[in-house]
């Protein structure tokens, strides 16, 4: 035995794990079979623009404790989430607010504003059957036509009829002029990107990268005392009670020899007719300069599109539904057996998780875990 904990996956849950075990004297071994650290969260430099590969990461949180914590690896920036929808080449401020519904029917006061979703929502009486009823229901049909149903139909690759009332359980609506996406305390981007952030939260700690745990299962297990597991639930139990379904994100990137594309971190595309869900501008996240203040005279462009999953996708968001919930709780029940093995973070717990609760839960496990 080498060491007290092998950690599979490089990831914020097997990073702030890795850092807290080492900080209490523990010898830590973290792999990846990725040839990068930082999991979903990773950006890399181009053209002076950290790019977010796998999809654009805000972090925001009202948890001070996570907010202190992520704050000791990376200081970061003002950015607020404020994005814009499209649908149709006619633009809308998101989250629906004051800008939106003036947009939308030309109302200026708060009070015309809510006269008019709440005549819109008498439309649906009684509970509500699908999702298109619930979303009609909260916000009346004109906001639910233009802004939610092409967009989530891409996203669910589902008709609106045909999905349950519960993926929506409240819409936000704001009777204020305020694009702030996010009602979050703490809001921002680390400055410098999160792979840097990441590889602070591991330093002096051994990483080898281009590792895929079960080609040597076996071998590394050996390695440790215990294992801290966050790669998919049932890769590990070998797929034995069937599989989970995730949802994948494709993108398509583009360099573009032009200083602006859209104006904007993201925009929505919220008809149906345009493939991509939105549009992310990385360079936008941190306000179009490079490290050194300067304007940049290219972008970055990335179209995503909302696929079903299929082995060999990278896995994004759990399927939360019934059928999947129960396979789950199954896994679940084997994991409970294992008693070297913690399985922790999106995947191994197949759970959404926002950046802010995977490092709370991390934390949380790591003082359960090493008694402090």
């Amino acid at each position: 035995m080498k060491y007290d904990y092998l950690i599979v996956g490089s990831g914020l849950y097997g990073a702030v794990f890795a850092h807290e075990a080492k900080k209490a004297g523990k010898n830590v071994l973290v792999i990846d079979k990725r040839p990068n650290i930082a999991g979903n969260v990773y950006t890399e430099e181009i053209e002076g623009i950290n790019f977010h590969k796998y999809g654009a990461h805000i972090f925001h949180t009202n948890n001070k404790e996570a907010w202190n914590y992520v704050t000791q690896f990376a200081e970061f920036n003002r950015f607020t989430n404020s994005p814009v929808a499209n649908y149709k080449g006619e633009l809308y401020s998101l989250p629906f607010n004051m800008y939106t519904f003036n947009k939308m029917w030309g109302v200026v006061t708060p009070e015309e504003a809510s006269a008019k979703i709440e005549e819109q929502r008498k439309e649906i009486t009684g509970e509500p059957k699908n999702l298109e009823e619930q979303a009609i229901s909260l916000v009346g049909r004109d906001i639910y036509e233009k802004l939610i149903k092409g967009y989530t139909e891409k996203q669910w690759g589902r008709d609106c009829k045909d999905l349950p009332a519960f993926i929506i359980k409240r819409l936000p609506v704001r009777l204020t002029f305020d694009n702030n996406y996010f009602n979050a305390l703490y809001q921002g981007i680390p400055i410098g990107g999160y792979t840097q952030m990441v590889a602070n939260m591991l330093e002096g700690i051994e990483v080898r990268l281009g590792v895929d745990y079960f080609d040597n299962k076996a071998e590394l297990d050996a390695l440790a005392e215990k294992i801290v597991y966050t790669g998919p639930i049932d890769a590990y139990f070998n797929f034995s009670l069937g599989t989970l379904e995730y949802r994948s994100v494709r993108f398509e990137n583009e360099i573009l020899d032009q200083p602006n594309f859209q104006g904007n971190a993201a925009v929505n595309y919220t008809d149906r007719e345009t493939p991509w869900t939105r549009i992310i501008e990385h360079k936008w996240f941190e306000f179009g300069k490079d490290k050194n203040g300067n304007d940049i005279p290219k972008t970055i462009i990335s179209r995503e599109y909302s696929s079903e999953w299929k082995p060999g996708d990278e896995p994004y968001y759990p399927v939360n539904d019934e059928k999947n919930g129960q396979l789950y709780l199954e896994y679940k029940k084997l994991a409970e057996q294992e008693k070297k093995v913690i399985f922790g973070g999106r995947l191994g717990e197949y759970k959404y998780y926002d950046m802010d609760a995977v490092i709370a839960a991390a934390l949380e496990k790591a003082k359960e875990e090493l008694n402090y």
